[in-house]
C-alpha cells in the first residue's frame, strides 16, 4: 500500500526556504578552521556532506534504499551520478568563489546563476518548455525566477561598486582574499556547472517510484536519488582534494588533524552536513508542490541568496561602503524577497 500526499505549496515553499537557509550558512564553519590547507579540510566536508550524512538519512527514512538501486535501469543511476559529477566540478570552485567574493556576494551571484540554469534548462532539454508558461500560476512562477535574476544583478552591481570604493586593506579586512575579477569568473563557472545538481535530482523519478513501492513515506522518496547524485559529486571532489594534496605537498595535514586538530575535522564535517540539508529539504518539499515541483531548486537557491546577503551584512563584508553601494545591495535584497513571494504565490 502506498501513501498519497495532498499538495500544499505554501508548506513546500517553507521547506525550500529552510533549505536555502542551510545553503547560506554552511560555509561559516570554514572561517574557524586554522592550520590546514583548503583541499585537506574540503575532503572532510565532502565525506560528511556527500557520503555519510545523505546515506544515513536515506537509510533511516527509506530502509530499502539499496534495494531501490537494483529496481531501476543502470542508465538512471549513471545519469543521476553523472549530473552529480557535473555539479562536483562546480562545487569545487564554490569554495574559491567564497574566498574571493565573501559569503554574501559570492553565494548571491553563484546561487543566482545556478537557480536560473537549474530551473529553466531541464524543461527545455526534455521538450517540456511549454510547461513554463502552461498556466497562469506557471507564468507567475517564471516571472518570479526572472525577478530573482534582476535581484542578483543588483547584488552583483553592489559588489562592483564595493571593489571601486574600498582600499585593498578594507576589502581584505572582512574577506582576506577579495578579488572581484577572479571571483566573478569563478562564480560564473561554478553557478552554471552547479546546476547539474538539479538536473540529477530531477532525473531520478524511477528511483522515487521504487522507493514509494517499497513503502517509503512520500516525503522521503527522494532520498535515494540524493544519495546517487551526491556519489557522483563525491568522486570528483575526493579526486580533486587528493590531487591538490599531492601537488601542494599537503598530505601531512591529515596527520595534523588526526594528531590533535580535531576541530578542523569537526568544523569541515559540520559544514558538509549543513550543506547537504539544503537539497534534502528540496526533495522533502517537492511532493508538496504538485505539478510545480520543478521550481523547488529556484526557491532553494533564491532563499540562499537572500539569507547569504543578510549574513554578509551581519559579518561586516559591506562595512565601509558608501550609500550607493548599500542602496544597490538593499534593492537587490528587496527584489529577491519579492521574487520569493511571487514564486510562492504562483505555485499556490
Amino acid at each position: 500500500m502506498t501513501e498519497t500526499v495532498s499538495a500544499n505549496p505554501m508548506v513546500g515553499s517553507l521547506i525550500f526556504a529552510l533549505g536555502g537557509l542551510a545553503g547560506a550558512v554552511f560555509a561559516v564553519p570554514f572561517r574557524k578552521i586554522k592550520g590546514v590547507a583548503y583541499e585537506s579540510y574540503w575532503l572532510f566536508y565532502a565525506l560528511a556532506g556527500l557520503l555519510v550524512f545523505p546515506l544515513v538519512l536515506a537509510l533511516i527514512t527509506c530502509p530499502a534504499t539499496f534495494q531501490t538501486f537494483g529496481k531501476v535501469p543502470a542508465s538512471t543511476l549513471a545519469q543521476c551520478a553523472g549530473f552529480g559529477a557535473l555539479w562536483g566540478l562546480g562545487g569545487l570552485t564554490w569554495g574559491l568563489m567564497i574566498r574571493y567574493l565573501g559569503i554574501g556576494l559570492g553565494l548571491a551571484i553563484g546561487c543566482g546563476l545556478c537557480s536560473a540554469t537549474g530551473t529553466l534548462i531541464p524543461p527545455i532539454v526534455t521538450g517540456n518548455a511549454g510547461a513554463l508558461v502552461a498556466t497562469t500560476g506557471a507564468k507567475i512562477v517564471l516571472a518570479g525566477v526572472v525577478g530573482s535574476l534582476i535581484g542578483i544583478g543588483f547584488v552583483g552591481l553592489a559588489g562592483k561598486f564595493k571593489e571601486g570604493e574600498l582600499s585593498e586593506e578594507q576589502k581584505k579586512a572582512s574577506v582576506a582574499e577579495f578579488n572581484f575579477k577572479k571571483g566573478i569568473l569563478v562564480a560564473c563557472f561554478s553557478g552554471v556547472a552547479s546546476a547539474g545538481m538539479n538536473f540529477g535530482l530531477q532525473s531520478g523519478a524511477a528511483l522515487e517510484t521504487a522507493a514509494k513501492e517499497a513503502g517509503t513515506p512520500v516525503a522521503w522518496c527522494g532520498m535515494p536519488v540524493l544519495v546517487v547524485v551526491l556519489w557522483g559529486g563525491l568522486v570528483v571532489n575526493a579526486a580533486w582534494c587528493l590531487w591538490q594534496n599531492r601537488k601542494n605537498g599537503t598530505f601531512g595535514d591529515y596527520g595534523k588533524m588526526f594528531g590533535g586538530n580535531f576541530a578542523a575535522i569537526a568544523l569541515a564535517s559540520l559544514a558538509g552536513v549543513i550543506w547537504a540539508c539544503q537539497f534534502a529539504c528540496q526533495k522533502v518539499g517537492e511532493p508538496q508542490m504538485g505539478d510545480l515541483k520543478y521550481i523547488g531548486f529556484a526557491v532553494v537557491m533564491g532563499a540562499s541568496i537572500f539569507f547569504s546577503s543578510l549574513l554578509g551584512i551581519f559579518m561586516g563584508e559591506w562595512k565601509g561602503t558608501g550609500a550607493k553601494t548599500k542602496g544597490c545591495l538593499a534593492l537587490g535584497i528587496v527584489v529577491l524577497l519579492v521574487s520569493f513571494c511571487v514564486i510562492s504565490y504562483g505555485s499556490k
